[in-house]
């Protein structure tokens, strides 16, 4: 029988599905930056247990903001601007106004890039900022790295073409980072002993800075191989690329994400990923990558050692599952990642809203990552070795509201999720860290 919510606030019912376990509490921090707009994946839990986490600008000449967050004092702290962290500040460039990149710690340092968040509007599309007068071209994205002793930023290379850094990932072993950049949608490379930058090839067309016919969304998530130090990659058009260190080139590999239950995608149209997979993450329990593709919500292994993907369930909320649509996120959702056993997956997904017993729908079409229409957030875990799926229910602040625009996570050592989202406070809205308890130890 399905549990109801009466809101009494909205004078809305609203019918959530029978497994999802009713709502779950998420606390919210202001961390002082009331220009904050929606992060993409930056948000990790370092080795000291503090959460470190950007928030995004799209001024022109307001850089993102780095802070870090210590759980056990509940005290947040600025940690520096993207922007003079570049060597930027005051030269009148578009600021780093953004890291769209998860933190990659290795050797007591953080390694993530910087984006630009100033955009044009073309056609209904973000195109890289036109500079106004006075200002100058975006220079480019950086490879950067934190020394959590030391608190000292350090630039590791400059992405090429000015572009920015979409994506990226690091081989820890090796010392290499890899990167596709937005919005052509180059592969790049940082060798972080000599800071040597190297531009490989484009991955998809000429992505997102194409026109028409030549549109393509660009991959979100790098998988790199710890055994190997090899790095995977998607395109919209669903190929599977793979680079092998030092190698001068990408080579497609047999496999590819052009399955039936993905759904059916015109690579050229804007508005969601294609046959990209959206977040895709190691286990080193069961040693092979879990990724989600975002559009379907569809749950799949990939085993590197024999490149095969073994599509495993869809892991979307039930509400979702039980209504048969995909979710409102036109791109699908990055807030995807292994707790602390390395075997159950936290997943911050979307669900509909019903109410009065109806699914409140969204817009049918968008040519941008958005959400269509209003929707719930929810918590799905997944354990990849039993293949046990719970949705754990729909996430409220404390005054009733939804977190809105989630695409990043991390957990914590205690199993705490944290998140980036939207919030309103006396009539402001602003993107802001999130707390949710583990409901796992309940």
């Amino acid at each position: 029988m399905k549990k109801t919510i009466v809101l009494m606030a909205l004078g809305l019912v609203l019918s959530v599905g029978s497994m999802a376990q009713g709502k779950l509490p998420a606390k919210t921090y202001n961390s002082g930056f009331s220009i904050a707009h929606d992060t993409y994946n930056a948000i990790s839990v370092a080795s000291d247990g503090n959460v470190y986490y950007v928030l995004s600008s799209q001024s022109i000449d307001t850089g993102g903001i780095m802070y870090s967050f210590n759980p056990k004092t509940g005290k947040v702290k600025l940690v520096g601007d993207l922007t003079e962290a570049c060597g930027e500040k005051g030269l009148k460039t578009i600021s780093q106004g953004k890291s769209h990149v998860k933190f990659v710690e290795s050797k007591g340092k953080l390694y993530f890039g910087t984006h630009v968040g100033y955009y044009s509007m073309v056609d209904g599309m973000e195109k890289m900022g036109i500079p106004p007068a006075g200002y100058k071209e975006y220079p480019g994205g950086h490879f950067l790295s934190y020394d959590l002793k030391t608190a000292k930023f350090e630039d590791l290379g400059l992405a090429p073409r000015k572009e920015g850094i979409l994506t990226m990932s690091m081989d820890t072993a090796r010392g290499m980072m890899y990167a596709i950049t937005w919005p052509t949608g180059y592969f790049i490379t940082c060798d972080v002993k000599s800071k040597i930058v190297r531009e490989i090839e484009p991955v998809s067309g000429e992505g997102e800075d194409g026109r028409g016919a030549a549109f393509r969304t660009l991959c979100r998530a790098i998988a790199i191989d710890p055994t190997t130090g090899n790095a995977y990659m998607t395109n919209s058009e669903g190929a599977i690329l793979k680079y092998t260190p030092g190698a001068s080139r990408l080579v497609r590999i047999d496999e590819d994400m052009k399955k039936d239950y993905f759904g059916l995608y015109d690579p050229s149209s804007p508005g969601h990923m294609g046959y990209n997979w959206r977040q895709i993450v190691w286990s080193p329990v069961a040693k092979a990558f879990f990724g989600v593709h975002g559009n379907s919500g569809y749950l799949f292994k990939f085993d590197p050692k024999d490149e095969r993907i073994t599509v495993l369930d869809r892991i979307t909320s039930q509400p979702s599952k039980e209504t048969g649509m995909f979710d409102q996120f036109s791109y699908g959702y990055l807030g995807f990642i292994f707790g602390p056993d390395n075997k159950t997956l936290h997943y911050l997904t979307g669900g509909p809203v019903i109410v009065n017993g109806k699914r409140v729908k969204g817009k049918d079409k968008t040519a941008m990552g958005e959400a269509k229409g209003l929707e719930d957030l929810h918590l799905v875990t997944y354990n990849v070795m039993t293949h046990h799926y719970v949705d754990n229910g729909a996430i409220f602040y404390s005054n009733g509201d939804r977190p809105l625009y989630v695409n990043s996570i991390a957990v914590g050592k205690d199993g705490t999720i944290y998140t980036l989202a939207r919030i309103t406070e006396n009539g402001h809205t602003r993107t802001d860290l999130v707390s949710i308890a583990s409901p796992l130890k309940k």
